[in-house]
């Protein structure tokens, strides 16, 4: 039996009924979750198709974060959630201050846990958390399946009066381009295998852009060297043994060697590494990396050029 569909006109696509899955109640278990993995595996495309925006909006924070400003994100119900729990990741991974990516939710900390109702609706509310936390030079990125949450959409109006840059993803595409929005970046990721339920393949979307934005924002800023983690301090055991390794694999010398560099350089990975490929003392490092902001291929280059 297939169930009728109905041609209601709405404006965002994650609110249509998806033909591939009307009869999605009528499925075994195995042929529910295939159903959901088949509309999964369309998200990466459809966020390919923004990657020019993603870029700009990564330019926009690096230049922000790299002028003494913040990041902002804002979002309303799985948006906010998605936005909260990226931002409360850099700090451990790329050991940035917590005060580099600042996450509002509509409602709030409660909200993160169960839902606060009109939270979502009132765009007073996100207009004044950008009043009183954001300043000239930062950037805010929104995030809102719909393309025209309230609270998000006050937020951003408000952070481009402030002076900041500001960015939206946004899973409707047949929404205009909203007031105060330098970059929209509008991802289409089509019905949802549940219509409306936009935690599913709108969510997922909003992840990968938010992990692809943060991620590439700390690549730029020198808080990688290749594709390892070298930001972080080695503040207990457990981290001291993962700097060694970091070290042996970006080095490829002994364990032993690693453990005396990282010593020496008192527990700080990247002077530990600059000093290792270099051959520079310890103090040499140290000043190579902050002359080049943090960057160790710069300061590698850096070390070179004086040497020469």
């Amino acid at each position: 039996m297939t169930v009728p569909t109905q041609a209601v006109h709405v404006d965002s696509p994650t609110e249509t009924r998806n033909p591939r899955t009307t009869d999605i109640d009528l499925m075994s278990t195995a042929g529910i979750l295939g159903a959901i993995n088949a509309e999964d595996r369309t998200v990466a495309g459809a966020v390919a198709a923004v990657l020019p925006q993603v870029a700009r909006a990564v330019d926009y924070a690096v230049d922000a974060l790299r002028a003494g400003g913040r990041v902002h994100y804002v979002g309303a119900g799985t948006s906010g959630r998605l936005a909260t729990l990226d931002a409360a990741e850099l700090v451990p991974t790329f050991n940035v201050p917590s005060d580099w990516f600042i996450a509002h939710h509509a409602g709030g900390e409660r909200a993160l846990r169960q839902a606060v109702e009109n939270a979502e609706d009132d765009d007073g509310a996100g207009a004044a958390e950008m009043a009183a936390m954001v300043q000239p030079g930062d950037f805010v990125l929104g995030l809102t399946a719909s393309g025209r949450t309230p609270y998000v959409l006050g937020a951003l109006l408000a952070a481009s009066r402030q002076g900041a840059r500001t960015g939206l993803v946004s899973g409707n595409p047949k929404a205009a381009k909203p007031a105060g929005v330098d970059v929209l970046i509008a991802v289409d990721t089509g019905p949802e295998a549940i219509a409306g339920s936009t935690r599913m393949k709108a969510g997922t979307a909003q992840k990968m852009i938010l992990t692809s934005f943060s991620t590439a924002t700390m690549i730029k800023l020198g808080r990688t060297y290749s594709n390892l983690m070298v930001s972080m301090r080695a503040t207990n055991a457990k981290l001291r043994g993962r700097t060694i390794r970091i070290l042996q694999e970006a080095t490829g010398m002994t364990m032993a060697d690693c453990s005396d560099a990282l010593t020496e350089a008192g527990g700080d990975l990247k002077v530990a590494l600059v000093h290792l490929l270099s051959g520079e003392d310890v103090k040499s490092a140290a000043k190579a990396l902050h002359a080049s902001g943090g960057h160790v291929r710069k300061a590698l280059d850096l070390v070179r050029v004086r040497a020469s």
